[in-house]
């Protein structure tokens, strides 16, 4: 199934304002649009270093830029579709400081 993309501008406002970051940034939308998914463990074959979190919360961290970038996203899956929700992205330096206070399952900045 396709993936439709809820909150692209979230990536495009952060490419904006990491320079940086853009490459990574269109590869992984330019994946992304191409990909088709039927179950969560495909997200891996689009992305084999995203990592599926677990506590049922439905959620992927996805790594950009030789990982130096992470995107959460929560994902669900509908007879026709699979919606993905970007909840957050930043630095990997971010990403090790949510984790450290158990947020990977939870943040909701965009």
């Amino acid at each position: 199934m396709r993936v439709h993309l809820i909150k692209k501008s979230t990536i495009e406002q952060f490419a904006g304002e990491n320079a940086r970051s853009v490459s990574s940034c269109k590869l992984w939308l330019a994946k992304l649009k191409a990909a088709e998914w039927s179950e969560p463990a495909d997200l891996k074959k689009t992305f084999p270093a995203a990592d599926l979190l677990g506590k049922s919360s439905k959620r992927a961290v996805f790594d950009l830029g030789g990982n130096n970038y992470r995107i959460i996203c929560k994902y669900w899956f509908t007879n026709t579709k699979v919606h993905l929700y970007v909840k957050w992205i930043g630095t990997h330096a971010q990403y090790d400081e949510i984790c450290k206070k158990n947020k990977q399952y939870t943040v909701e900045d965009y």
